[in-house]
């Protein structure tokens, strides 16, 4: 039941145009939940072993998102594909 009120706010428009519609917030779900089950850390503090309801809470609190590739992405968290700071020489400056 608690899960089926919880999937039930996933489907309040304001999430579904937050994560940019809902086949990628399915898309997002899918690939977090693999990932926790592969051992990742929760973004969230859940008094829980419920994986689903930890995805849920995470996208409720705009913790995660797909990148232009269709990645999991941590909000706030660098992309490490290249292009970034990472790649300047001093000698460029």
């Amino acid at each position: 039941l608690l899960e089926e009120i919880m999937i039930e706010e996933l489907k309040e428009e304001g999430i579904v145009n937050n994560v940019g519609g809902r086949f990628k917030l399915s898309t997002l779900i899918q690939k977090r939940l693999v990932a926790l089950n592969k051992g990742s850390r929760p973004l969230v503090n859940l008094d829980t072993k419920d994986k689903m309801q930890i995805v849920i809470q995470e996208v409720k609190q705009n913790k995660i998102y797909l990148d232009s590739s269709n990645e999991v992405r941590i909000t706030g968290e660098l992309e490490t594909t290249g292009g970034g700071l990472a790649d300047l020489d001093a000698d460029d400056l």
